[in-house]
């Protein structure tokens, strides 16, 4: 897992770099890492560029198919209420995160906030601090 949380976390660094958001998503199918993205709302003009649903469209085409339900998603931050709704809709097995949102999702079994990356925890907060403190 830690492997794939340094990955999200160096696509979260991508956005953050772009003004954006920093938040990094990838999706895992047999262990393999089939779609990756990070937000691009901003530069894109597209309320629609949020990373998770930016690696659910790859992952469809890539699988020519809109059920990804043996894929896993790993994500920075815990996905939105929009996100959680297309992740739902697209059957994702399993969705790890990093940092909470205090979203609805601790009720569902789904999704997992991560607690063995610390340090990479402890990185994507400070430049998810440092992205919301510009943009004051």
């Amino acid at each position: 897992m830690n492997v794939y949380m340094k990955m999200v976390y160096k696509e979260a660094l991508k956005a953050y770099k772009k003004n954006e958001i920093p938040v990094g998503t990838i999706i895992v199918l047999d262990n393999k890492v089939i779609a990756k993205a990070h937000n691009d709302r901003q530069k894109k003009h597209n309320v629609l560029g949020h990373a998770e649903i930016k690696a659910i469209l790859k992952a469809e085409k890539k699988l020519k198919d809109w059920r990804l339900d043996k894929c896993e998603m790993y994500v920075t931050l815990e996905p939105c209420k929009m996100c959680q709704t297309i992740i739902e809709e697209s059957r994702i097995n399993k969705i790890y995160y990093l940092i909470s949102q205090k979203n609805d999702t601790k009720n569902n079994p789904k999704y997992i906030q991560t607690n063995d990356c610390n340090s990479i925890q402890e990185q994507y907060q400070i430049i998810l601090n440092n992205f919301f403190k510009k943009m004051r």
